[in-house]
């Protein structure tokens, strides 16, 4: 079946825009995912992808570029939410589940009234198997910009990341580098919208960069291994759709988690059963020195 699957990648243009834009998608999703695991934001990243779906339906209205609707809803999403927290008794993780909600269900409503079923299957669920030319170069243009930007912006990234007071002592603008990341995240979440749709996007984000947070304590490390974990994905999904007919999302989403299953499970530092085996030899340690006698009552019996 692979050398079906190689061969029909030769022969046919679609797969290779497919395994093209699923690759760029697994490397910027597992990359952003590692800042915003670390900074304990999975559920903004999962509100900043659902978020961006009235931009996108704004956008098909006006026939414009749906990255336009998409980058400003988000945006707004994340101003509204940050808003709201700090300037009423709700708390932050409250306020993201009513802006986020609310946000989806508009961009729902907005794609019906357009009667448009198809479109609103394709944006939730993704089609990578169908993508278009100029939907590819948009993917690998925003994961061009995402990756420079990481790199230009490592330093500021880790100090905020880990310690946002010693940031701001240092006068890094904590505020400003927040907005910056969730620009791209909501960049990342539009890039995906052809390969696992809104309603995954955020197993991408979130699966890799969790599955590599188990390999490795460096960040720097962390970032390359969820980015190949993310590559893996993409190619593992595609051959599995395209040979047993599967959709194509589900299948990139459902290997990412077989990843990180077995992470979880085999990790050299953090794998529960090489946990489970350090607990047992401690505990078999422990016993043996209890059983054994003190040292004064084997000086006492080999005294003369």
């Amino acid at each position: 079946m692979l050398m079906t699957f190689v061969e029909a990648v030769l022969e046919y243009d679609f797969l290779q825009k497919a395994l093209l834009t699923s690759a760029m998608v697994g490397i910027i999703c597992g990359v952003i995912g590692c800042f915003i695991i670390l900074r304990g934001m999975a559920l903004m990243g999962d509100a900043i992808s659902h978020a961006v779906l009235p931009g996108v339906a704004l956008s098909f209205m006006l026939g414009i570029n749906l990255l336009i609707g998409a980058v400003l809803s988000g945006l707004l999403t994340a101003i509204a939410i940050g808003y709201v927290s700090q300037h009423s008794r709700i708390k932050h993780d409250v306020s993201i589940g009513v802006m986020f909600t609310a946000a989806f269900a508009l961009g729902i409503i907005l794609i019906t009234l357009q009667k448009s079923s198809t479109d609103l299957y394709h944006i939730l669920f993704g089609n990578v198997l169908a993508v278009r030319p100029e939907e590819m170069w948009v993917t690998l243009v925003i994961g061009t910009l995402v990756l420079a930007s990481v790199y230009l912006f490592y330093k500021e990234l880790l100090v905020s990341t880990f310690d946002a007071t010693m940031a701001a002592a240092y006068g890094l603008p904590i505020k400003l580098i927040h907005y910056f990341l969730m620009t791209l995240l909501t960049l990342v979440t539009v890039a995906s919208l052809q390969t696992v749709g809104i309603v995954l996007v955020v197993a991408m984000l979130i699966t890799p960069a969790a599955t590599a947070y188990l390999l490795t304590n460096r960040l720097s490390l962390m970032i390359c291994w969820a980015a190949g974990l993310g590559l893996v994905s993409a190619f593992s999904g595609i051959y599995l759709s395209f040979t047993y007919n599967l959709a194509s999302g589900a299948t990139i989403v459902m290997t990412s988690t077989l990843l990180f299953l077995t992470a979880l499970l085999f990790s050299p530092c953090q794998g529960l059963l090489w946990r489970g085996l350090q607990t047992r030899r401690r505990r078999q340690q422990s016993r043996l020195t209890a059983n054994e006698p003190a040292p004064s009552l084997i000086k006492r019996e080999v005294t003369p």
